[in-house]
């Protein structure tokens, strides 16, 4: 019998194998020194740390008979406690995780269209994670992540899509070329609209600024008429009878100067001639007498 001294560091353990039966409770070893008996002991040991697989390019057929080609990783560490598996569960678990890998991206992407592959990747990602982590469970294998380096299309694929690319362009550049053909529009019936509206705010104001002109105006004159009537009425008020007859008389006198042969006088006119009338027939009877006076001298 020979010891054989192992040395397990942090991210190792030892699966010890006494007789060649593996011991569920004492088997799986931590780190540190460890010392087997040879040759009634035999070990593996199993690294933990987390490792990624690189699953090389496949050619998947989608739902509608689209060639796509894929490659993607698989991040995948060790379960501590069922890290025993990896030797006694599979042989090659690489080999193993890059077969399955492939089959499950075959089912996923048989269950899609072309155009679900290229805007889902996340969903991809997840269901093959999924599926793989189920599969690799049994192996002490826990399935971290997965995630797609590349996918593409076949070439008579890329050539279609770069046609509906250039289509949805062109489509998109006419529909920005109308919206701002739309909007000039817009903005120059808005322009007309605000021009109409501030012309005719104009006349209205200029009509408002005329009425008031004119309503100022007729105040003005009717406060000048009603001045000068109550200026006539003052001069009138001290002007005696006499003096409003010989106004008349002078009227008179320039009537007579014109062509015309009849006039209408007003009632008031007669009742001014009242008091000459009767001078008048005063001064007749002493005129009389003063002639008689002068023939009898004679």
């Amino acid at each position: 019998m020979l010891p054989i001294i192992k040395v397990i560091r942090q991210y190792e353990r030892l699966a010890v194998f006494t007789l060649g039966k593996f011991n569920e409770t004492t088997g799986l070893r931590g780190p540190g020194l460890r010392i087997l008996v040879w040759p009634f002991q035999t070990s593996e040991k199993i690294d933990l740390r987390e490792e990624v697989i690189n699953i090389p390019r496949q050619s998947n057929i989608t739902r509608d008979n689209a060639a796509i080609h894929i490659d993607f990783l698989v991040y995948l560490r060790p379960i501590e406690e069922q890290s025993h598996k990896l030797v006694l569960e599979v042989v090659n678990y690489h080999q193993a995780v890059i077969g399955l890998a492939t089959t499950i991206l075959r089912a996923v992407i048989g269950e899609m269209t072309v155009d679900e592959v290229l805007s889902q990747r996340a969903r991809i990602n997840e269901q093959i994670r999924v599926t793989l982590d189920e599969e690799t469970g049994r192996w002490g294998m826990k399935v971290t992540a997965v995630e797609i380096k590349e996918i593409e299309p076949a070439q008579e694929i890329q050539d279609a899509m770069n046609r509906q690319m250039s289509a949805e362009r062109l489509r998109r550049a006419e529909v920005t070329e109308a919206e701002g053909k739309k909007q000039a529009a817009i903005a120059v019936a808005e322009g007309e609209r605000q021009a109409d509206i501030l012309r005719a705010e104009g006349r209205r104001q200029a009509e408002i600024l005329t009425a008031e002109g004119d309503q100022q105006a007729a105040i003005l004159r009717a406060e000048g008429f009603s001045t000068a009537l109550d200026k006539i009425y003052q001069i009138a008020s001290q002007v005696d009878t006499n003096t409003l007859s010989l106004q008349y008389f002078d009227t008179l006198k320039e009537m007579g100067k014109g062509n015309s042969t009849k006039f209408i006088f007003p009632m008031e006119f007669t009742k001014l001639l009242g008091p000459f009338a009767s001078a008048l027939s005063a001064n007749a009877p002493q005129e009389q007498s003063d002639e008689t006076e002068k023939t009898d001298s004679n």
